[in-house]
């Protein structure tokens, strides 16, 4: 049984290491020492992660409950834990002060050892708390933790109750890490990922059953994978050039969702793999009408429209998605439309690794033509160019172009599905700072702090700062919104922790020495808040990099 001291003295190591083969290396000799049973667990837990990022289990803990637990631990007030948060910047650092300054801690007593198990089972009692009283009772579970722990563990327990461990270990890092302890290759452990979305049962797999059973690894109803992604076309002639002919679909000014039907149970996820499917309604309706399907996965776009049939603002359909209480009223204000575009999955089958063409096929079969996206298959770039037009007339974002012969690579953004519209190119950034306002904005957040991915470890790398596209409106939102996330203040900055994403437009990419990714854009602006987004979906250093490259001949 591994201590949890052992998972805060890795982690503290860990933060002290820049170079990634090292850290690689400790995270693989980490993974190689603890037992079978608590391998998934570390696994997670070493990337912030408690659970799957697709289970049903959540913590529920945000920063105003854990401040409350850390307060009751150290008898200290919450208005003095908050002020140590912002001196630090850092809430582990911050509990850890404040419980071992305080009166009621008794971890430095306690002769047994809180283990990796003891933890993960009370974060999964504190998950399982719902209704009337969990608050309290989840505030009381976290300070049993604290009170058992000692002090080199407050930090990480602390951290990893919001799921924010932050000491550099992200997927790639994983990854390699998996591949090392098992002697398995890193291309092996990536599939196993974009299949399953769970590094755990990757690495216990990689141990228990090597190469042989990372290749049986695959599609699993109601294990949702990671969606196929698209990169930004070039034009329609150099489309259609490259691929001979194209599958053109429209692309909708909507919300990705991947659909799990086993009989009579439906299950929506979001494109961040979360399970929204109590607050759509109409969608879950739709499918039970639509597809005869007994068992399937189906990949497509939930799209809002207005009386007018014109998509309405994206921002209204993420108010549906987040939706959890006057769901029926709020379904009738903002009706949603299913467009699905793939099949992944089929009666006990797995279709991703054959041609789309022959996926269509089973589509139409499996589904009513009233929820399919319209697809034409062509190479007249005549054709292609007139059903652009109707889509962009129709008030959607534009086209994309499809490889008739692609299988679905999950997770991957390559050339067989590509995406074309008439806006300026767009990133989607990580906010991580901000800027409070002048003047009568001076008790408003006026500009955001903006990064790019390391998709290697889970730093994230600052690009520039974006104050326009936002509205008066916007700006109380979103100063409300980031309040509940600031870490630390000095003077007019804030530093934010790293939840948000925007959609941000720009003119062009420059080298600038002020920004951390050696990158800067030119004139930003704010499209959309992307909370269909998580930070892991975020735009990578490589693909600025290659925006960079690509533009203007460079």
């Amino acid at each position: 049984m591994t201590s949890f001291l052992e998972f805060a003295k890795i982690c503290n190591r860990i933060e002290g290491i820049s170079g990634s083969i090292e850290m690689t290396s400790v995270v693989a000799g980490f993974l190689k020492s603890v037992s079978d049973e608590e391998l998934e667990i570390v696994t997670r837990f070493i990337m912030g992660h408690v659970f799957p990022v697709w289970s049903k289990e959540e913590l529920g803990i945000g920063p105003s409950l854990l401040y409350s637990a850390v307060s009751r631990t150290s008898s200290l007030p919450v208005k003095q834990i908050e002020k140590l948060v912002k001196e630090t910047g850092d809430i582990g650092s911050a509990a850890e002060k404040a419980i071992t300054s305080g009166k009621t801690h008794l971890g430095f007593f306690s002769e047994g050892e809180l283990s990796i198990k003891d933890v993960y089972l009370r974060f999964r009692n504190i998950a399982g708390l719902t209704g009337k009283g969990s608050q309290d009772a989840k505030i009381k579970n976290l300070q049993y933790l604290f009170g058992a722990a000692k002090p080199a563990e407050i930090v990480y327990l602390a951290r990893l109750s919001i799921e924010e461990l932050r000491i550099g270990v992200g997927e790639g890092i994983v990854r390699d890490a998996i591949a090392e302890a098992f002697d398995v290759s890193a291309e092996l452990v990536e599939r196993g990922y974009m299949l399953t979305n769970d590094f755990g049962l990757v690495a216990y797999t990689a141990k228990k059953e090597g190469k042989k059973g990372l290749g049986k690894l695959g599609v699993v109803i109601n294990r949702p994978l990671k969606m196929m992604l698209a990169q930004i076309a070039a034009g329609i002639n150099e489309a259609v050039e490259e691929m001979g002919t194209v599958a053109v679909e429209w692309k909708y000014d909507g919300a990705r969702v991947q659909i799990h039907k086993e009989g009579g149970n439906i299950t929506i996820y979001s494109r961040k793999l979360e399970d929204v499917t109590s607050s759509l309604p109409d969608i879950v309706k739709s499918i039970r009408s639509g597809v005869s399907a007994g068992s399937v996965i189906l990949d497509g776009e939930a799209v809002a429209l207005g009386s007018d049939k014109r998509p309405m603002a994206f921002q209204e359909i993420l108010r549906r998605f987040r939706r959890k209480y006057d769901i029926s009223a709020t379904a009738l204000e903002i009706p949603l439309y299913l467009n699905l575009f793939d099949i992944l999955y089929l009666n006990g089958e797995s279709l991703i690794d054959i041609p789309l063409l022959q996926r269509r096929k089973k589509l139409e079969d499996a589904c009513d033509s009233s929820i399919l996206a319209e697809q034409v298959i062509t190479g007249d770039t005549a054709v292609v160019e007139a059903i652009y037009k109707e889509a962009l007339a129709a008030g959607h974002e534009g086209v994309m172009l499809k490889n008739p012969d692609s299988f679905y690579t999950p997770g991957k953004r390559g050339k067989n599905w590509l995406k074309l519209k008439p806006i300026m190119e767009t990133l989607d950034l990580v906010v991580i700072g901000g800027d409070w306002g002048e003047g009568r904005r001076a008790r408003l957040i006026g500009s955001y702090l903006l990064a790019c991915r390391d998709p290697y470890t889970d730093k994230f790398l600052s690009i520039g700062r974006v104050a326009t596209g936002i509205t008066d409106e916007q700006l109380e939102e979103l100063t409300n919104l980031f309040k509940e996330l600031a870490v630390s203040e000095s003077g007019t900055q804030v530093e934010f922790e790293p939840k948000i994403v925007f959609e941000v437009a720009f003119e062009e990419i420059q080298k600038s020495p002020n920004y951390d990714s050696g990158y800067a854009l030119r004139f930003p602006r704010l499209v959309n808040v992307r909370s269909d987004k998580s930070v892991e979906d975020a735009d990578s250093i490589e693909r600025v990099e290659q925006l960079y490259t690509g533009q203007k001949g460079k």
